[in-house]
């Protein structure tokens, strides 16, 4: 006879309603769940006002003399219109630049566009193939610098065969071309061979047409409200990371990002732990601040949301980052946040080993159900105790899609997020809705949605980059400048 083994059920999950996104700071009618969708059937958000001086976007260009004409041609397929050649269910046609943003698109003046030699080892210099590749990033930006009213946005080129160059075990060139666009005030957009080549003419210039009007200070969208969310919240997004040796690393540099409750500001502050971390082991586990530390990154955040919101405090405020929270972590947000009446400490782990298949009736008695040919809707929440939550940002959006079902991607089972809350209150449905919310405003693409909240992506890259070029001063950077 077999024995029955202890079994389990799951609490019942709910659907959260995919995000909308507004394109209008004036009329909440101009509102889409789909990105490139509302941004071609409302344009921008920031329209009428783009970058708050010009009509124009104007792009300069650094690269080796042998592609010069090809970066050329690259910008000025811009401005042509095309039909979407894959994801043709979510792709719209691609207007082209100017009836997309209602900007033009052109070459920036004379003295912009820098040439380097074809070959690295032609480049100008002392040390080795890094080295000189530096020298020469830290030249073009300084006699960019030197025009800065002639351009708005710099495309760099670094072709193929320069890859043993461009990253090495303690160098890595797009970030520290973007430290010296932090520097400069310079913002960069980084290409290489593949852009060239690649077959899908729409999708490329999406992707290329949102991030060069977001690096030149255009909004695309901003996130509508949601139901439920007070007024006045604000996000902060911490990510850490270690200098140096990674077996003894003791010395943490932590990021925080501030937005507003609509996804909007955008600003980072780097920071510099004062009171490291002393067990590299736990360093390497779970990086932390101490009460001290957390208390002086989170002021100075605290700072920036006042800079902007004419002083004034938020009403709630939201922490997020990838590991667990230390109570002298909590203690130290409370004593920098004092002011604000409502603070939650989430845990957001992209990788709980969790999986979901969505089953369907089958209508027969035997077997009731079966899986279905898409996952698990995005957006399904399960919530598994007082404290914690699953939410699957990942998932079918048939909402997006013209053929009925959508699923970005299309590869594997897709994994929740999961939600752990160290501190606060209210109902986790509404962290996790937000957390859903916020996948969505990555302006660096042109997908529906990123697989981590942007309050945790933003924050990440930054610190990547602040770890790799330690000289990067520990200040505060608009978000555009690193993208």
């Amino acid at each position: 006879m077999a024995t029955q083994g202890p079994t389990s059920k799951l609490p019942p999950f709910s659907l959260l309603d995919e995000p909308l996104l507004s394109f209008s700071a004036s009329d909440d009618r101009e509102v889409d769940v789909h990105p490139l969708r509302g941004l071609l059937n409302f344009g921008p958000f920031s329209k009428g006002s783009f970058g708050g001086y010009t009509s124009k976007l104007r792009i300069a260009t650094v690269g080796p003399e042998a592609s010069f004409r090809r970066r050329g041609d690259l910008m000025a397929s811009l401005r042509n219109a095309y039909q979407a050649s894959d994801r043709s269910e979510y792709v719209p046609p691609y207007p082209g630049f100017e009836a997309l943003f209602r900007v033009s698109l052109e070459p920036a003046g004379r003295g912009t566009h820098i040439k380097w030699p074809d070959a690295l080892d032609q480049l100008p210099g002392q040390g080795d193939a890094q080295s000189r590749l530096f020298l020469a990033m830290e030249d073009a930006l300084r006699r960019l610098d030197a025009v800065r009213a002639e351009f708005d946005v710099v495309l760099v080129h670094f072709p193929d065969d320069w890859a043993f160059a461009t990253r090495g075990k303690f160098f890595d060139a797009h970030d520290a071309l973007k430290a010296l666009g932090a520097k400069y005030n310079i913002p960069t957009q980084v290409i290489n061979d593949r852009v060239f080549s690649f077959s899908h003419a729409a999708s490329r210039s999406w992707r290329l047409a949102i991030a060069l009007y977001v690096k030149a200070a255009g909004t695309p969208w901003k996130l509508a409200p949601l139901k439920g969310v007070p007024t006045d919240t604000a996000y902060i997004g911490l990510a850490y990371a270690l200098r140096g040796d990674q077996r003894d690393a003791h010395y943490v540099t932590c990021c925080s990002q501030v937005f507003d409750m609509d996804g909007g500001g955008m600003q980072f502050v780097a920071f510099e732990a004062r009171d490291p971390v002393a067990d590299a082991a736990e360093a390497r586990r779970n990086p932390f601040l101490s009460r001290d530390d957390m208390r002086a990154v989170l002021a100075r955040s605290l700072e920036l949301y006042q800079g902007r919101n004419g002083g004034i405090l938020p009403k709630r405020l939201v922490i997020h980052k990838t590991t667990a929270f230390k109570q002298s972590e909590i203690d130290g947000a409370f004593d920098a946040l004092a002011g604000v009446p409502e603070i939650e400490c989430i845990e957001i782990n992209p990788s709980p080993g969790w999986r979901g298949v969505w089953l369907i009736s089958s209508g027969r008695k035997t077997p009731p159900s079966q899986p279905s040919g898409y996952p698990v809707p995005r957006g399904t929440c399960v919530v598994r105790s007082g404290t914690s939550v699953l939410v699957w940002v990942a998932g079918n959006a048939p909402e997006v899609s013209t053929k009925g079902d959508y699923y970005q991607g299309k590869k594997s089972i897709p994994k929740p997020l999961q939600l752990i809350r160290h501190a606060g209150s209210g109902p986790l449905e509404l962290s996790a809705h937000e957390a859903l919310a916020l996948t969505k405003m990555d302006w660096n693409n042109d997908a529906l949605y990123d697989p981590v909240p942007v309050s945790i992506r933003y924050s990440q890259r930054l610190a990547r980059t602040i770890a790799n070029v330690p000289d990067l001063p520990k200040s505060v950077y608009p978000y555009r400048l690193f993208m």
